[in-house]
């Protein structure tokens, strides 16, 4: 089961000597490893880098090499980009030395020590002296590791410490607005006061249609002879991101586990190359109320490699405890950018299970049509003013045009 962390963004200066920047770094990364396990089978675990991150090694560089931006943190897990430029561009280099003694992450590596891969990053150079800018999602792959980068914002080699005016934007973030389809090209140079590439925040995802809806699955944890977690629900993926997807997890074939505590719980729910965990906690300490707060979906594929997506830093089904949580209409949680969920038919207890049943449901707003009548009354009256205030100016229109100025 993958460990959870919370989401924190790199945001990054690194100055010289005499306080001036030369490396400005900001994004959101996702990292994903595949590892083969000690029963034969290959695993995934995705995560993001978490708070305690060390920054020992980041430099400015030299007359023989470029600035470097490193990071290290958990137990001797090294994250690493180094940057070359010639006349004209700039480009990075990504070095990434995972240690999968670290049985947090991979408690069952058959494969034990640090393992060092490499790819480039952006993937194409970017033109010296300029921001390079990429608001979608940005997958870079080496080996079995696959990095998820988006909102990036990225300039090494800055003149005088300033960030630069103008922007070279990656290939994900143009919109092509030509008939016919376009060819692929390099990144291209923009100056934000001219440019026609819009620099408003990413829209909203395309809405898949699915083929069907999911069949609904009952899943249960126990602790010994007793449960202490039921869920109800059919589950659908929605992933827009290289190639879309939707994905109906089968009940038949679905594998539940996880763990169960008395202010964190875990369910996993795995469906042949599928994985998604979902992580309850209660609110805090003095708090009586819990929610889902962390999700972790994986999707294992053999020709476009791994797909996957973290996000600790939700705050979806919050109930009491010692309540269930349900929903009987559809509802759709966003999980990052390009990856949602379809949550249908939703009863679920991640605490306080008694007698192997479900305590008293409190449901979602979607259930409650009670909390659709004064909606609707509202608007009906907000209407009916709207319609005599239009009458009453009409009618006023009509009496002043009886009469004639002297």
């Amino acid at each position: 089961m993958p460990v959870l962390f919370k989401v924190y963004a790199v945001d990054v200066e690194v100055k010289d000597d005499e306080n001036v920047t030369c490396l400005y770094a900001k994004w959101m990364m996702n990292l994903s490893i595949t590892y083969e396990s000690a029963i034969n089978e290959y695993k995934s675990v995705a995560f993001m880098f978490p708070e305690s991150v060390r920054y020992d090694g980041s430099t400015c560089g030299n007359e023989t090499y470029g600035p470097i931006l490193a990071m290290e943190f958990g137990n001797g897990h090294l994250w690493s980009i180094q940057f070359t430029k010639t006349e004209a561009t700039y480009q990075g280099s990504i070095s990434f030395t995972y240690n999968t003694n670290d049985t947090e992450l991979f408690p069952d590596a058959i494969r034990k020590g640090p393992v060092t891969t490499s790819a480039s990053f952006p993937e194409q150079p970017v033109q010296l002296y300029t921001i390079f800018r990429c608001h979608n999602m940005e997958p870079v792959e080496s080996d079995n590791v696959t990095h998820d980068l988006w909102n990036v914002t990225l300039q090494a080699f800055l003149e005088d410490g300033s960030l630069s005016n103008q922007w070279t934007v990656c290939e994900n973030d143009i919109v092509v607005t030509a008939v016919t389809p376009a060819p692929t090209t390099r990144p291209v140079t923009e100056n934000p006061t001219t440019s026609t590439v819009p620099t408003t925040p990413l829209p909203p995802l395309p809405t898949l249609l699915p083929v069907e809806v999911p069949a609904t699955g009952n899943y249960s944890l126990m602790n010994g002879s007793t449960a202490c977690l039921l869920a109800n629900l059919g589950l659908q993926l929605n992933i827009s991101q290289q190639v879309p997807l939707i994905i109906n997890f089968n009940p038949k074939t679905t594998v539940a586990s996880g763990s169960c505590g008395s202010t964190t719980s875990v369910l996993t729910l795995k469906d042949g190359s599928c994985t998604v965990d979902f992580l309850f906690a209660v609110k805090d300490t003095s708090s009586d109320r819990f929610s889902l707060k962390e999700v972790n979906i994986t999707v294992v594929q053999p020709k476009n490699g791994t797909l996957s997506a973290a996000n600790r830093s939700l705050d979806y089904w919050e109930t009491t405890l010692g309540n269930s949580y349900m929903c009987r209409k559809e509802e759709t949680l966003v999980v990052t950018s390009g990856y949602r969920m379809n949550v249908f038919d939703l009863k679920i207890q991640p605490f306080d299970v008694q007698d192997n049943e479900y305590a008293t449901a409190q449901e979602c707003l979607l259930d409650d049509d009670t909390v659709l009548i004064p909606i609707v009354v509202g608007a009906a009256l907000a209407g009916l003013i709207v319609i005599i205030v239009i009458a009453y100016v009409i009618g006023r229109r009509k009496s002043y045009a009886g009469y004639q100025t002297l």
